[in-house]
């Protein structure tokens, strides 16, 4: 991997959704589906979805910062979710779907939270902006049949985008950004 790539590293509810957005750009070296935040070391599925490892489902996404900011990032990443719900998204309800930005350095600490204040001061959401910015942990990849699942299913990650209520949200919410 290149010395001049950087991480960065968000949580937008289902980690499957979270995928195709970033991982279509010039700059964008990988995206994983993954685990962060929590208190145990190499959580499984299984683990997260119990609610007791304090992880939150997240993406991993490895970036050429001279092809693409992280600025550019975090302004996929709010067209990606309901920032103003603390208690996961859409369908997904629970802690390890939170949303949330980890951020890896003081730079990208000072671009989410400034792009956070700008998001609600611009007024096109009615309740406040609950996304958490954190101090990015250690990140876990998830299992295989997880990566890339957009692709390795994509009818069934058409239906579940449809189905968990993303993909009107997203339409009716960010369709104009």
């Amino acid at each position: 991997m290149n010395d001049s790539f950087k991480k960065a590293t968000f949580a937008g509810g289902c980690f499957w959704c979270m995928v195709k957005p970033f991982d279509t750009y010039d700059g964008i070296e990988s995206v994983l589906s993954g685990y962060t935040g929590g208190h145990t070391k190499n959580p499984t599925y299984k683990e997260v979805c119990s609610e007791t490892t304090g992880h939150y489902e997240a993406v991993e996404i490895t970036y050429d910062p001279t092809k693409f900011t992280y600025k550019q990032l975090v302004e996929i990443f709010w067209q990606q979710i309901d920032p103003t719900d603390a208690g996961g998204q859409f369908h997904d309800r629970g802690n390890s779907y939170r949303p949330a930005i980890f951020y890896h350095d003081v730079e990208q600490k000072e671009t989410a939270e400034k792009s956070k204040e700008e998001l609600h001061s611009s007024g096109r959401f009615n309740k406040p902006i609950a996304v958490e910015i954190l101090p990015a942990k250690p990140f876990y990849p998830a299992e295989d049949y997880h990566q890339d699942y957009y692709k390795k299913n994509p009818f069934h990650y058409m239906m579940y985008q449809k189905g968990s209520g993303r993909a009107a949200f997203i339409k009716n919410n960010w369709e104009d950004a």
